[in-house]
């Protein structure tokens, strides 16, 4: 018989440079409460080299990757040359990091516009500039080098040839500690507001069974390429005719992971957990069975450019019934507070197809009431 005791630990003021950010504290609380592991996550240190090791020097499992891992995934320029060392398609682009201006200026009329300037330790659209032609190239490094090193610390950039019409299809990976790598199909993140996602669904209704054999097969190879340990996310764009190339790798789990969840009846935080405890994977591949989508509530104003809008939720009411999930932290008389991320709320309905998740949707949409606050489902519902 076990015992599950939870118990609560102030970590510090709101913000979370002083809380959620702050490594001390949080080793502090595991110590105060004689934790073994720590879950990240999936934003703040969830992706934080430097805490991984902390937490591996204190003898506190990091339920996550290893900073080795997070590292080389982490720096883009760095994860795509290890992609195309283990034959994974990449997005034609520069070879490296940009040394300057002129630089960026040369790859870009060797690769033809329209290109987009990345950020190499970006994420979140950060750092980030699509260029059309050669007169706007000045401002648009300019501009994204400022933004990545405001954002991230680091200013480097890198350049890669822009996919017109593209589909964000993402890969769910797992591999252990011995060597073993599997996939959990995929999910369509194409529904996006400024490099952000509103809506995922799996399957992809774009997906065939050749495309998904082929973008798997990348997937495992990516991810025994890095030797990655625990549950991740391989990113891919998808061009109008199928071909597929490396975008990125996230070593963590990530918000949409319900929804493969659903698909496939499979707990994926339980997993990440196992992994950590040096459980090995069965090793199968997943297809889904059912088809589901995620709509994330935001607190933002869609009528004022979704500025984000904290305050006190005055009544909230939950849709419910069948094929209805609810993944949320909010209640009446709540108030969201201005510190963190604006969503507040995940939306996901569950069928037998995707016409009738759709409907679900919809349904679940039209019941949802949150008053007191603006959100975001006045605009997903339309």
């Amino acid at each position: 018989m076990y015992v599950l005791q939870m118990k609560r630990f102030a970590l510090g003021p709101p913000p979370s440079r002083d809380s959620y950010l702050n490594m001390q504290r949080i080793l502090a609380a595991a110590e105060l409460t004689n934790a073994d592991a720590i879950h990240p996550g999936y934003g703040f240190l969830s992706e934080n080299s430097k805490f991984s090791a902390i937490c591996a020097k204190h003898g506190i499992k990091f339920i996550g990757a290893t900073p080795e891992q997070i590292d080389a995934m982490g720096d883009k320029a760095n994860a795509k040359m290890t992609m195309k060392k283990a034959g994974v398609p990449t997005i034609p682009g520069s070879d490296g990091l940009l040394e300057n201006v002129e630089h960026a200026k040369k790859v870009a009329k060797e690769m033809k516009y329209p290109v987009i300037i990345k950020a190499t330790a970006g994420g979140g659209g950060k750092g980030m500039r699509i260029v059309w032609k050669e007169d706007e190239i000045v401002k648009a490094f300019e501009n994204a080098q400022t933004e990545a090193g405001a954002a991230f610390g680091n200013d480097g950039l890198y350049m890669e040839k822009y996919i017109e019409e593209p589909r964000h299809i993402e890969i769910q990976i797992a591999g252990d500690q011995y060597g073993k790598a599997c996939h959990l199909s995929e999910r369509d993140c194409s529904i996006q507001r400024r490099h952000q996602k509103l809506l995922e669904e799996t399957p992809s209704p774009f997906m065939t069974e050749k495309l998904r054999e082929a973008m798997g097969d990348a997937a495992i190879k990516a991810t025994l390429a890095s030797n990655y340990e625990g549950v991740g996310t391989i990113e891919f764009l998808v061009d109008k005719h199928s071909d597929f190339y490396f975008m990125e790798m996230n070593t963590r789990i990530q918000v949409e992971h319900t929804i493969t969840e659903e698909v496939i009846n499979y707990d994926l935080i339980k997993e990440q957990i196992k992994i950590a405890a040096g459980v090995p994977i069965s090793g199968k591949n997943h297809i889904p069975t059912m088809h589901a989508i995620e709509c994330r509530i935001n607190a933002e104003d869609p009528y004022n450019d979704f500025r984000p809008c904290p305050g006190k939720i005055t009544v909230l009411h939950q849709p419910g019934g069948h094929g209805v999930r609810v993944d949320s932290h909010i209640y009446a008389g709540y108030t969201i507070p201005p510190y963190y991320d604006s969503m507040i709320a995940k939306l996901i309905t569950i069928a037998q197809t995707r016409e009738e998740a759709i409907q679900t949707m919809e349904r679940a949409l039209s019941e949802f009431v949150i008053e007191g606050i603006k959100t975001t489902i006045p605009s997903i519902n339309n």
